[in-house]
This record gives C-alpha cells, sequence and structure tokens, in this order.
C-alpha cells in the first residue's frame, strides 16, 4: 500500500510533497512562496524582471521566513539583460532555479551548479527535454498544452510524459491542468516524480490576483479556456491560455490602454494596454475583465479561495489516499 508521497523530485529538492508551483509572474510572489514551501511543496518566487540589488534582499528575508524550499524563477532568459548575474544572485539562495522558454542554455545551468543550487527547465517536447538534459538540467518540467498562462508544447500532458520519461534520467515533472490530489496522482501513476500547479494556486489567498480575476476562474471550466496568441503585445508567437470569457472582452474594449499597474521597479503607476501579457493582481485598477485571465484547464476544481498551505494539504492528502487504493489488491 503506497504510504508516502516520496519521489525522486523530493529526495533531490529536499522537499516533502511532490507539488511545485508555478511561476506566475507577480502573482508567483514570495508570500505565495513561503506558503508553499511551509506546506512541503517546493515554493516558487517570479523574478526575471528584478535587478540584483532588489532580489538579492528579497531572497535573503524569503529564507529568514521559512526553511522550506524555494525557487526562483526565471521567464524567457535569453531575452534578459544581465541574465546571468540575476542567476549567479538567485542561486546563491536558492534551492532551486528555474527557467522557462527559450532554448535550454548549458552556461545558465553551469552558474546555476557553481553556486551550488538545483536547475530545471520547464519544456514542450522531447526535443526539448533532451536539449535540457544535455544542459545538465537536475530535472525537467513538462508542460502539457492543458496548461494555463504561456504553452510551449502542443500535446497533451500524457502524450507529453510518455515521450519524455523513456528518453532522459533526471526527474520529470507534470505541467497541464494539473489541479486537484486525483490529477497528482495521475501523473505520479503515469511515472513522474511531482506536479508543477499554477492555477490552483493562482486562487490562493498569497497569490494577490484580483478579485474580478478571481471571481472569473471560481465560476470557470475547462470548458471556458481558450488556447491562442492573442495575448501578444511585447512578446509575439508564445501561445497561451486564458479563459475566453476575458479573451472576447479585450476584443470588445475600445481603446489602447486597459488598465494601469505599479511598476514594482520605479513605484509608479504605468499603463497597461490592450493585449499585454500581464497577470490582474490585486493593486491593478482599470478594465480587469479585459485582461488576461491566465487560465489552465483544471481551472473547473477550483472552487473558492484558499490559503496556499491549505490546497497543498487537500492535493497531498487526496493523492496518497488514491495511490493506496490503487495499489491495494483486488
Amino acid at each position: 500500500m503506497a504510504r508516502t508521497l516520496r519521489t525522486a523530485f523530493t529526495d533531490l529538492v529536499g522537499c516533502t510533497v511532490p507539488i511545485q508551483q508555478a511561476g506566475m509572474g507577480p502573482l508567483a510572489n514570495p508570500d505565495l512562496a513561503e506558503a508553499v514551501a511551509n506546506a512541503g511543496g517546493q515554493g516558487m518566487v517570479s523574478v526575471h524582471w528584478m535587478p540584483e540589488d532588489v532580489l538579492a534582499p528579497m531572497l535573503d528575508d524569503l529564507r529568514r521566513r521559512t526553511s522550506g524550499v524555494v525557487g526562483c524563477n526565471f521567464l524567457r532568459p535569453a531575452t534578459r539583460e544581465k541574465i546571468r548575474e540575476r542567476v549567479a544572485v538567485a542561486a546563491a539562495r536558492c534551492r532551486v532555479v528555474d527557467f522557462f522558454w527559450d532554448t535550454p542554455d548549458p552556461a545558465l545551468v553551469k552558474i546555476v551548479h557553481d553556486q551550488g543550487a538545483l536547475a530545471c527547465w520547464q519544456v514542450g517536447s522531447r526535443d526539448e527535454a533532451l536539449q535540457a538534459a544535455d544542459a545538465g538540467c537536475d530535472f525537467i518540467i513538462a508542460q502539457g498544452i492543458e496548461a494555463g498562462g504561456h504553452v510551449r508544447g502542443q500535446s497533451t500532458l500524457l502524450a507529453l510524459l510518455d515521450a519524455v520519461l523513456p528518453e532522459v534520467s533526471v526527474p520529470v515533472l507534470a505541467a497541464g491542468g494539473i489541479a486537484t490530489g486525483r490529477d497528482l496522482a495521475a501523473v505520479l501513476a503515469a511515472g513522474a516524480s511531482g506536479a508543477r500547479v499554477g492555477t490552483r494556486f493562482a486562487a490562493s489567498e498569497e497569490a494577490g490576483a484580483h478579485p474580478v480575476y478571481l471571481n472569473a476562474l471560481i465560476a470557470a471550466g475547462a470548458e471556458d479556456t481558450v488556447y491562442t496568441e492573442a495575448f501578444s503585445v511585447g512578446w509575439p508567437d508564445a501561445p497561451h491560455r486564458v479563459l475566453r470569457a476575458s479573451l472576447l472582452a479585450a476584443e470588445r474594449f475600445e481603446g489602447t490602454t486597459v488598465a494601469e499597474f505599479i511598476d514594482p521597479d520605479t513605484g509608479e503607476r504605468d499603463a497597461i494596454p490592450r493585449f499585454w501579457p500581464y497577470p490582474a493582481t490585486k493593486d491593478v485598477t482599470g478594465h480587469i475583465e479585459a485582461m488576461p485571465h491566465w487560465a489552465g484547464m483544471g481551472v473547473g476544481a477550483i472552487r473558492s479561495v484558499q490559503p496556499a498551505g491549505q490546497i497543498v494539504a487537500e492535493m497531498a492528502a487526496e493523492a496518497l489516499a488514491l495511490l493506496a487504493k490503487w495499489s491495494a489488491p483486488r
């Protein structure tokens, strides 16, 4: 009978629950990372926009706040200035440094390893998974087309796992539409070493999503999501999954600026153009309904806003019970 959720991933990174919180831009903040880490998962902060003098004290403070496992997410590393310096700062302070988009880069992985941290890359194909393994990544995230936010691959998650798992020797996490303990149990049974969870955590208390966005997530089901390239201002040729209603609202919106947000670098309010891929956080003002409401196909599992630690606990308990049931003699 299954009695533990211990996997190659949990052994590698040092957490107790095989759940990695996804990087979700400003939604993946220190409060969320702390809560997930304290609950036994691997928390994540998105730091790709932060200069070193902001990044270092933020991570130092986070390390004082939790003894759990946290990581840093770098999005589109090939497009970022001074990326190597920022990766080194992050790797010196976090257990995991995570990359998404662009071709896996051995030079970035080496910087992570030189600072004593683990490197992972989220991929969307077998070939990209092989590139990540060849680059020296310690583990890989395989992202299916069911995922919310930006989506790297075009195959379903289970098909991608079938293609990737036999080809690499490092642990593989499954990503895309995973929002319940049943989902977690299913990917573990399929051979994954854990799950990367985004949309479910977007509806956590700590993520700080805007109430309009939260209400939309709670009301939606998988059929209400759409795979599109519409929110592409500043990031073309990057497919993503959002709630259809937000896409329709953006298409109907008349004007060039839908909202304003507080620039994390300057503290000043900046305009959010229509179709700009910026998440609807609680400090955004304007036409929130016309901003991208990122959501994966597991959105139907969201019934309320919960503390992130409660989400981790619920998913872990359900997965453990199901794995025990599936392995019991019949």
